[in-house]
């Protein structure tokens, strides 16, 4: 019962904590860099919703996975790009305000997005063998409850005190990735004998599937007249996924512990690889 507990009600509330301080830190003119910088937002939609949900199905394919573990791989695709997109994003000198809006716009968009993009995995991999539905109306519902509506509150709040949002900006950030790690840390020791059964198996494909998209998204941007510290950003934020949000779709709305497993696994991971990246990003805007 208390394990029921804290998949249904904790893992959904640290993740709307968490999209809420994205929202506070946010205002209307991050959106309207939309409108501002069209070839950069254009070059990370593709990356992003398109090019990643294919990289990670190719992956699959290649890799042999299905079932469980290839839905897993393809709910970490579709989720939105990652908070810890905007930390890395400083560190490797790129566009903080164009990675705050593509954070921003992904996780709206994804309301829309994640129900396809998993309801056709779910489908493809696991429908001949174990039907699992999809509740893509009920699941739209939950997915705005749970990502749209704390980032549209923690924007109005911003919006109505903006002194007081910014005074808490920083420690809501800091917060919420201590809840990010604690969600992760969580579902490691919950599962821990499925995490270290599969690290090992699922690890190589993770790498392998970050790894190319920071170097097909940066390439794409370059070759798109996007500049280099652009560049920088779109490559991170087609990449550094909500980990929290994939962890949340499988354990809540899909009750599959073994789906979880890659989000998992990628949690810990993404670091490592991020770390390398934003060492060949300075050097590449250094140059």
């Amino acid at each position: 019962m208390q394990g029921d507990l804290i998949t249904q009600v904790g893992l959904p509330a640290g993740l709307m904590l968490i999209m809420f301080s994205l929202g506070i830190g946010l205002g209307i003119e991050d959106f309207r860099r939309v409108f501002a910088q069209p070839r950069a937002f254009a070059v990370g939609i593709l990356c992003h919703f398109v090019l990643l949900p294919l990289v990670a199905f190719l992956a699959m394919k290649a890799w042999g996975f299905g079932g469980s573990i290839a839905v897993g791989f393809m709910i970490l695709a579709a989720c939105p790009t990652g908070t810890t997109s905007n930390l890395v994003t400083h560190y490797a000198r790129g566009d903080v305000a164009l990675a705050l809006s593509f954070t921003a716009f992904a996780g709206v968009a994804s309301i829309l997005t994640v129900p396809f993009i998993v309801g056709a995995a779910l489908d493809h991999f696991m429908g001949a063998s174990r039907p699992v539905p999809f509740p893509t109306g009920a699941a739209m519902g939950q997915i705005f409850l749970i990502i749209g509506l704390p980032v549209f509150l923690g924007m109005w709040v911003r919006r109505r005190a903006r002194a007081f949002a910014e005074r808490v900006a920083a420690p809501l950030g800091k917060l919420a990735t201590v809840i990010f790690l604690a969600i992760v840390a969580a579902a490691i020791a919950k599962h821990f004998a499925l995490f270290r059964d599969n690290t090992a198996a699922l690890l190589a494909p993770i790498v392998a599937i970050m790894t190319v998209m920071l170097a097909l998204s940066y390439g794409i941007s370059r070759a798109a007249g996007v500049e280099a510290r652009q560049a920088v950003t779109v490559a991170i934020e087609a990449s550094i996924q909500n980990v929290t949000f994939a962890i949340v779709i499988a354990s809540t709305l899909l009750e599959d512990n073994v789906m979880m497993l890659p989000a998992t696994i990628y949690g810990v991971a993404m670091y490592f690889v991020a770390a390398v990246f934003v060492v060949i990003a300075r050097r590449l805007l250094r140059d």
